[in-house]
């Protein structure tokens, strides 16, 4: 076992996350994964928007950045530019990325610009009075949708997928060797990474639609997730309820830094013969 707190700052303890809820599940898998790899604190950037995930930063002894809602990956984008020697971490929630920070996160992942965005999904916006985000599904309730929601939902992964990120993966709080796993890929994959990670909101969305407490709603993702190696094993019907897990992308692409620094070299070169 790791010594967590080494990564911690103690003086902001006791955290403000409600009782059951994943997020400190995230947090330490995040740490578990940078020990493993060795990284020291200076080296790590960490950035966040506004949201239950994006109060990580607070907790951890790194270089930290807590922005506006939505502008996450924006900020981090211009601290990678400014010191591309760090390793550059977003923590931000489904509503934070997706949704105000919709348009910074498909370009982050077309651009291929070289960070690692950890999205804790909870499906709602629990910190600001619980309303409907791009990943409630539909027919639940949230604040805005009392009757249940009418809109389809955001797949987050198969989004950066399609926008052209160089690693997507998604994992669950439950399955937290997994999630270790996934993390530590992700953060030493050069390039854009995605980790969306399945973890419950027991106060502002399972209370509204009543699906028990904390382990309840952990215990559902148990019962309804599947491995990306199961999920092609079986029908259409079978996969109907299932969320699947694992890695979709795992691909090399020309990252934007490293590109954008080459152009700047060529254009001082040529400068340099007139």
């Amino acid at each position: 076992m790791i010594d967590y707190t080494k990564y911690l700052r103690i003086s902001k303890f006791p955290l403000i996350w409600c009782a059951g809820c994943g997020n400190g599940i995230v947090l330490k898998s995040i740490l578990r994964a940078i020990d493993k790899i060795g990284w020291a604190k200076d080296e790590i950037c960490m950035v966040s928007g506004i949201g239950c995930s994006s109060r990580t930063p607070g907790y951890v002894d790194f270089n930290t950045l807590h922005t506006t809602h939505g502008r996450a990956i924006a900020f981090a984008t211009g601290v990678k530019m400014a010191k591309p020697e760090l390793h550059v971490i977003v923590v931000t929630g489904d509503g934070d990325a997706t949704a105000i920070g919709g348009n910074h996160y498909i370009h982050a992942a077309r651009r291929n610009i070289d960070m690692t965005v950890v999205i804790f999904n909870n499906n709602i916006y629990g910190m600001t009075g619980g309303q409907v985000s791009p990943t409630t599904p539909m027919g639940m309730k949230a604040s805005t949708a009392p009757y249940g929601s009418v809109e389809a939902s955001f797949n987050i992964s198969g989004l950066a997928e399609a926008a052209g990120a160089s690693f997507v993966a998604r994992g669950t709080v439950y399955h937290v060797f997994q999630l270790d796993k996934l993390i530590e890929r992700a953060l030493l994959k050069r390039g854009f990474s995605v980790v969306e990670v399945l973890t419950p909101c027991p106060t502002a969305y399972g209370r509204r639609n009543r699906m028990g407490t904390g382990v309840d709603m952990i215990r559902w993702q148990k019962e309804h997730t599947v491995s990306v190696q199961e999920a092609g094993k079986l029908t259409p019907e079978q996969l109907q309820d299932k969320i699947i897990t694992g890695v979709f992308v795992d691909v090399d692409r020309p990252e934007y830094v490293e590109t954008y620094q080459k152009l700047v070299q060529s254009l001082r070169e040529r400068a340099q013969k007139h």
